[in-house]
């Protein structure tokens, strides 16, 4: 008969497994965010300014990249990883592996931080960015000094609730022999019906979200204050 939790879990051979799933869910997860959130954060910076009345308004550009971004988003990232399999294995030289699953994860986090940036733009008051044109400040000047100041409260909590979709993406990348704590989960915990593995992966995954959250949080307060 097989039970759905087994007690007698070999934690001597899985612990150093689990140490080096918890190395490469963080190591996905971190190239992801900073890889993909800098890019996201550039592409979105550039969907709000060409948005119509903004600093480089562009109908054309807005437009093409408004659809790319509503195309890409919506995926679901298991669907995206085979999809992404060729191009993947043109750019890594392998579909299979860490490296392999952190490309289309960077992919997926550029056009998911793309739109949370745009819609984080789009409430700082205009006053502002005008009163700076009319100093003569450049456009690049405005989005440096004024632009991204003024939005970087919430865009810290956007980027907070990005770290949650980027270890969802990495627990799925085992699907694909990328590791992490998702693979072994699966692995050693639902494949062979051990519950104790599969909630030890859970909880140390809740728990990253909880420091990443509260740390996120603390800083957003902080910022909010000096705006104040």
């Amino acid at each position: 008969m097989i039970t759905l939790a087994n007690s007698n879990s070999d934690w001597n051979v899985l612990k150093p497994l689990l140490i080096q799933s918890i190395g490469q869910t963080l190591t996905m997860v971190l190239i992801t965010l900073v890889v993909g959130g800098f890019l996201g954060l550039i592409l979105g910076v550039v969907l709000y300014g060409t948005r119509p009345g903004n600093l480089f308004e562009n109908a054309v550009v807005y437009r093409i990249l408004d659809v790319i971004v509503n195309i890409v988003r919506p995926i679901p990232f298991i669907i995206f990883l085979a999809a992404m399999q060729p191009l993947t294995i043109v750019v890594v030289g392998t579909s299979i592996g860490t490296v392999a699953a952190i490309f289309p994860m960077v992919v997926m986090c550029t056009f998911a931080t793309s739109r949370l940036v745009e819609q984080n733009l789009v409430p700082v008051d205009p006053g502002m960015i005008e009163a700076a044109r009319s100093m003569g400040a450049s456009k690049f000047t405005i989005i440096r000094t004024v632009l991204i100041p003024e939005a970087l409260a919430p865009l810290i909590l956007a980027y907070a609730f990005l770290f949650i979709g980027v270890l969802d993406m990495s627990a799925m990348a085992g699907y694909i022999g990328g590791g992490g704590l998702g693979n072994f989960a699966i692995a050693y915990g639902y494949q062979k019906f051990d519950q104790t593995v599969t909630w030890t992966a859970v909880i140390i995954m809740i728990i990253l979200v909880q420091v990443v959250q509260g740390i996120a949080n603390a800083i957003a307060k902080r910022l909010l204050k000096r705006q104040q």
